[in-house]
């Protein structure tokens, strides 16, 4: 199993937890974490773009001129793709783009980011996170303490002050335990989060 370090808010080290390897430990499979990325992607596209075809364009009923001896190319309507105001050839439709992938795949993917932030050092246990009030001054300060910019914060329970204070920082997002997921992880460059955390990670995800 592997041991990290656990620091205080001041940035000092105060202890060390053992990981459990069923989760932080796993053999990291990029396949399955690449099929995650997309799914999410392509699960939040609104896929609401649309582009009219040349059935679909006011006008064009009359044949602009005859067929033959004009000296022009041969037309059957101004709204053809070739003519400025014309149709859109394979025009874009209302679409889903979502899929479906398992749910043991979705959570394999999951173990194999966080097992990655646990080998690359990037991944920092707080004995606790705690504000008494709603001051992005005091959470910049606990970053600057960690020596930390860009990171997936990641709390054991619904904190509004903790999420408040995090919000007008760029680069630092807030989440649950039960909300994180692989996109998330692998955007920000470090995940931080509470031994409190780490123990309902463990008990959700093992």
């Amino acid at each position: 199993m592997a041991n990290v370090s656990v620091y205080n808010m001041e940035g000092s080290e105060v202890g060390s937890i053992e990981l459990n390897d069923a989760v932080f430990g796993v053999e990291i499979n990029e396949h399955l974490v690449h099929m995650a990325v997309v799914q999410q992607q392509a699960n939040n596209r609104q896929g609401t773009q649309s582009a009219k075809t040349r059935s679909e364009v006011r006008g064009g009923g009359r044949k602009p001129w005859r067929q033959k001896g004009t000296g022009h190319a041969r037309q059957g309507s101004t709204r053809s793709p070739q003519w400025t105001g014309g149709g859109v050839v394979f025009a874009p439709k209302p679409r889903d783009y979502s899929f479906k992938i398992n749910k043991k795949e979705k959570r394999a993917a999951l173990k194999s980011v966080l097992t990655s932030r646990v080998q690359d050092n990037k991944f920092l246990v707080l004995d606790e996170l705690k504000l008494e009030a709603i001051r992005t001054k005091d959470f910049v300060k606990v970053l600057n303490n960690l020596n930390v910019s860009k990171a997936l914060v990641v709390l054991d329970d619904k904190d509004f002050i903790i999420e408040k204070s995090a919000a007008n920082i760029p680069d630092i997002w807030t989440a649950l335990v039960n909300t994180i997921n692989v996109f998330d992880i692998l955007k920000y460059d470090t995940v931080i989060t509470t031994k409190a955390a780490v123990a309902k990670i463990e008990e959700v995800y093992a």
